[in-house]
């Protein structure tokens, strides 16, 4: 009889409750066995929700460090809590899943990458945009070289109103940035991941705070509090890495734009280019004409099937206690993630100095 993983949701908000614990509740070698949340009142419903009939409930995370009967933890926490309870769980033996971005300052992610490295635990990052179809069609795509040398990519997390106004999200103490941090870290990584390519010489950022400030604003989640946001509202990247390719990235909860779209990139290549903008599309040249192709991530019509046999939030699940059950490097690696934590510190800092930020 194959084993069963005992894990440990840590932090059961918005984010626990949207994807991991539901995604996680669907598979049969898994069981949630504790919860811990600084409310406790919503470890308890997460508890009576997914968990097992003596799973613990608790508000401090150091209460479950030295259980040996979890395997697996969950940090679903504010950003700058990432890192600390990472390490403190990967250095008591569990394997550990931790919500993007990998941690509130690059320095952060590099210890929980030398945590991960040094105690021999797997750690994956929750990335969870790698596992749409589309992005798993457009990495089989680049990595087959239909599109050859992707040497210029844009990273898309834009949105017109969308500012998030519950939880933590406008506190720079607690998350370290506004939409860079929070969505533009989704884009960044799903470009990073189709380049494959990991290794940035310097960055060029700039970042605004033009409509923070205005009260009654139009936004999808009601108006925010100017005084409560302490965020950028925009922010934006060159990347240039040291083979020469180049990123552009985008990222805003709130822009005068009319085209919209988050966690998506554009890839040009020496033999052919892709975008995700209204679906996958893919370009290039045959017999001296220019072609696109639209695919079709659905059965092509085929009654009462769409296509979509597993979602994404299920498959970045299954796969990540594959990783664990059978000892695989996971989809989303500590290294990859912390890269991406750098170059996102990298805007920040050359947006506040007004200086490029070169990497060693």
């Amino acid at each position: 009889m194959s084993k069963v993983y005992r894990i440990a949701i840590i932090g059961c908000g918005g984010i626990a409750n949207g994807k991991h614990m539901p995604s996680l509740a669907k598979l049969k070698n898994v069981e949630m066995v504790a919860f811990c949340d600084i409310e406790e009142e919503r470890a308890q419903e997460a508890k009576e929700k997914y968990g097992t009939a003596e799973a613990v409930v608790t508000t401090d995370y150091n209460e479950l460090l030295a259980d040996k009967t979890i395997d697996i933890v969950h940090v679903c926490t504010p950003n700058d809590s990432h890192a600390e309870i990472t390490i403190d769980f990967l250095e008591n033996g569990k394997h550990v899943m931790c919500e993007k971005p990998m941690a509130k300052t690059a320095a952060d992610a590099r210890r929980m990458v030398e945590a991960a490295e040094r105690t021999g635990m797997k750690l994956t990052v929750g990335y969870n945009n790698r596992f749409r179809s589309d992005s798993q069609y457009l990495k089989k795509v680049c990595e087959s070289g239909d599109l050859g040398d992707i040497y210029f990519s844009k990273a898309h997390a834009i949105r017109r109103r969308a500012v998030p106004t519950w939880g933590v999200f406008l506190d720079e103490e607690k998350q370290g940035g506004g939409p860079l941090i929070d969505i533009g870290t989704h884009a960044l990584d799903l470009t990073l991941w189709m380049m494959d390519n990991y290794e940035p010489k310097v960055v060029l950022g700039s970042s605004f705070h033009k409509l923070g400030s205005r009260k009654d604003a139009a936004n999808a989640w009601g108006p925010w509090d100017p005084e409560k946001f302490k965020v950028e509202d925009s922010a934006f990247g060159m990347i240039v890495m040291k083979n020469g390719a180049t990123i552009m990235l985008e990222s805003s909860w709130a822009l005068n734009v009319t085209q919209v779209g988050e966690a998506m990139c554009t890839l040009s290549g020496t033999e052919g280019g892709a975008d995700m903008w209204n679906g996958l599309t893919i370009n290039g040249e045959k017999h001296s004409r220019l072609y696109e192709q639209k695919i079709e991530m659905n059965s092509g019509g085929v009654a009462f099937y769409d296509g979509e046999t597993e979602s994404a939030p299920d498959l970045e699940m299954r796969l990540w206690i594959d990783a664990i059950e059978n000892d695989k490097e996971p989809v989303v690696t500590p290294k990859q993630a912390c890269v991406v934590s750098e170059i996102l510190e990298a805007v920040y800092e050359s947006a506040s100095t007004g200086k490029a930020v070169y990497f060693e």
